[in-house]
């Protein structure tokens, strides 16, 4: 590898950023100098997902304390990584999500009942995962970067024009199966674009606990892939850099791993106690570079987000908050049965037994 190859795969040394914490443009300082701040119709649409995310996970939270939701994993202070990576993509790309990514999910349009549904308890998946191009919520840490990398080198192959984009946290970049997908795509050169959300913390183990390299998007050399190391609070530059990866995969450049620091400003999930690992003034530091007030100061200052636009904004979030509450309050007509569902393409003689040991329970219980 030659050194003008090298120095294409490195990130920058400090995180790349389009909109500042205090909502003013800033000159970006990446490979591409074509990079440009996203066109006002695609800042304001970023603006507005962002404000139904957040109102949508502060609903979901709220469900989770009221028994409503057996588990919420908020994604509170990671919006704009979560929805200015679905913006960059294509109606055709396929998104894979981790349990974390539900705004993302809502944000590619699916309904937020039919999101929360896994959540609930309810079912496998609760939407159809072909209609929407988005595969299951993966919970077990980094197995969708796998699946991203199989669906998009098996979309090349059948002469398709897609892009999968795999998302994960700086936890699930530990794991092995992240390493496994990330050499075979670039062995491949497979169109997929990886976006680690570095939230600073897996679970309760802190970055530095978990990789000693200089960032995580600096790894991307290693597997002959490029990495951009990028402000994961700034939605612009989030949305830019999807876009590069994503343009770059279409035209057959392979993979492109992206790194976006940014904050889980909740706990872990509703079982977690986040005091026991950090301390409220780190939190409080963070609420600062709140992503959403960030890209609406920025366009108050230019003019084109006036305060009425705001309040409409948050009066349409608060609406759509109202008809999921609505909804998840009503009891949701289950059938035990469908447990053995979807489990092997043709029950194995255990499944079968058990299925029909269920059958006698759930009748017996039913007699008077």
């Amino acid at each position: 590898m030659t050194a003008v190859s090298s120095a294409r795969l490195l990130p920058t040394d400090e995180p790349r950023c389009l909109i500042d914490s205090d909502g003013c443009a800033h000159a970006d300082l990446g490979h591409n100098d074509d990079t440009r701040l996203p066109s006002d119709v695609v800042l304001l649409h970023l603006y507005r997902r962002m404000v139904i995310g957040r109102r949508f996970d502060a609903q979901a939270t709220a469900l989770t304390k009221q028994g409503r939701l057996a588990v919420y994993p908020s994604s509170h202070g990671q919006d704009a990584c979560q929805v200015g990576t679905v913006a960059a993509m294509a109606d055709r790309d396929w998104l894979f999500p981790t349990y974390r990514d539900s705004v993302a999910m809502i944000s590619r349009g699916i309904n937020p009942v039919e999101v929360l549904t896994l959540l609930r308890g309810d079912w496998h998946c609760g939407y159809d995962p072909y209609l929407h191009r988005t595969a299951p919520q993966c919970t077990p840490l980094a197995t969708n970067t796998l699946h991203a990398v199989g669906l998009a080198h098996a979309a090349r192959q059948a002469g398709e024009d897609t892009v999968a984009v795999a998302m994960l946290g700086d936890g699930a970049s530990s794991e092995g199966d992240t390493h496994e997908a990330l050499n075979i795509a670039a062995v491949w050169q497979a169109p997929v674009v990886f976006v680690v959300q570095n939230n600073g913390y897996a679970i309760s183990v802190p970055l530095a606990k978990q990789s000693h390299a200089q960032s995580l998007a600096h790894k991307g050399i290693g597997y002959g892939m490029p990495g951009l190391l990028i402000d994961g609070n700034d939605a612009a530059i989030v949305y830019a850099a999807v876009s590069e990866g994503i343009a770059r995969a279409r035209r057959g450049g392979g993979p492109t791993l992206i790194e976006g620091i940014t904050y889980r400003i909740e706990a872990h999930t509703n079982a977690d106690d986040d005091r026991r690992y950090r301390q409220s003034s780190e939190v409080t530091a963070w609420l600062a570079k709140d992503p959403i007030e960030r890209l609406q100061k920025y366009l108050q200052n230019k003019g084109i987000l006036s305060d009425a636009d705001i309040a409409s904004v948050r009066e349409d979030a608060d609406i759509r908050a109202g008809r999921l509450r609505e909804a998840m309050n009503a009891a949701p007509a289950l059938d035990p049965a469908e447990l053995f569902e979807h489990v092997y393409v043709e029950p194995t003689r255990n499944l079968r037994r058990q299925s029909r040991w269920l059958g006698e329970e759930l009748a017996a219980d039913r007699r008077p």
